[in-house]
């Protein structure tokens, strides 16, 4: 009967200083981490809208990339085919 009893006293024992301040601060940190976890959440949502806008404007971005390889090929082909036809038009001149 005697263990009886101190398993009967044990189980309703009052928590002690520490074993409150520990439950305390395990309770803080769980919210802590719900918070992080909704932050976290949120933070996905802007990236994925982020990435959304992005995608949109991948056609106009094609679009430049082109026209600038368009325009950076231009002056080199304009140079190398006026050169030939200057140089055939100067020997041409020149044998007249």
């Amino acid at each position: 009967m005697a263990s009886l009893n101190r398993s009967a006293s044990g189980a309703t024992r009052e928590k002690t200083y520490f074993e409150q301040q520990r439950e305390e601060l395990i309770g803080e940190i769980a919210m802590s981490f719900e918070h992080v976890l909704a932050n976290i959440n949120k933070l996905n949502r802007s990236l994925e809208a982020v990435i959304a806008v992005g995608n949109e404007f991948s056609s106009v971005e094609a679009l430049w990339s082109q026209f600038e390889n368009v325009m950076a090929k231009e002056p080199e082909e304009v140079k190398s085919e006026q050169q030939p036809q200057g140089e055939g038009q100067e020997a041409g001149e020149g044998n007249q």
